[in-house]
């Protein structure tokens, strides 16, 4: 029987790449995001042909909680349950604190972490009720260490691992794991847009920002590519990976080592 994956923020970046990793194995994927319609359907035409699962879309915005529950019983109405959840969506905000939108803030904090309690809450009773299930939460490096001018993503990030180990623990006798991945800069159209308004902050050129901030503390001085980490999010869905839970798996280049 193929899995149920639910990917939130999935329309483009490393959602989308997650979103096509699990279709390529035959899972029923439900995507979610913004975009234009046309382009949205494209993409959900292009996963379905994959692997022979059955995909869908759900545009669910991450600051609506009953929309987020709507996600989740979408998901659970369609395809019978929730197997694997990853916890994707994300924006980003770059700015110093004392000119920090607060509306931004706000936005930031309810996006990259309060929505993953919200498709945590209504996914876990689903997953108990089958014995097992896979809860994946995209993090990133700034879950680990910090950097000027992005004052909720990293406080956001922090307090995705901190849900994620709490969660570990409150679900490690049902059969359900829940684990982070704390990707290094991956040249997403989120990064892509954060750039300009860091080179603005920096004061310094865009290329400066990609090799003197970005892959600075990169020890490899590559970008992390997407299908790596999707990749890790299949195997941390796998049977191989049942006794890993409560922890983060770091994909950065290095960075987090030093």
């Amino acid at each position: 029987m193929s899995r149920t994956v639910v990917v939130t923020g999935s329309t483009s970046g490393i959602g989308l790449g997650i979103a096509k990793a699990f279709a390529a194995e035959g899972c029923h994927v439900v995507i979610n995001g913004f975009g234009e319609p046309d382009a949205i359907e494209a993409v959900r035409r292009e996963l379905e042909v994959l692997g022979g699962g059955r995909v869908i879309y759900h545009g669910a915005d991450m600051t609506k909680p009953e929309e987020i529950e709507d996600l989740i019983g979408t998901a659970a109405a369609n395809f019978g349950s929730v197997d694997v959840l990853v916890n994707n969506a994300g924006i980003q905000h770059v700015a110093r604190i004392e000119d920090f939108p607060t509306a931004q803030w706000d936005r930031i904090i309810a996006i990259n972490l309060t929505s993953a309690f919200h498709t945590t809450r209504t996914a876990i009773p689903l997953m108990k009720a089958k014995g097992k299930g896979r809860i994946i939460n995209v993090a990133s490096a700034h879950a680990l260490v910090a950097s000027p001018y992005k004052s909720a993503y990293v406080a956001a990030k922090h307090g995705i691992l901190g849900f994620t180990k709490t969660a570990a623990l409150e679900l490690a006798e049902f059969g359900i794991t829940v684990n982070a991945i704390c990707p290094g800069y991956v040249l997403t159209p989120l990064v892509e847009r954060q750039i300009p308004d860091t080179a603005r902050e920096r004061g310094i050129s865009e290329d400066e920002v990609k090799t003197e901030v970005m892959l600075r503390l990169q020890a490899t001085k590559e970008f992390v590519a997407i299908e790596e980490v999707a990749a890790t999010a299949v195997f941390l869905a796998s049977d191989a990976a049942r006794q890993i839970t409560g922890t983060h798996i770091s994909i950065d280049g290095g960075w987090t080592a030093q």
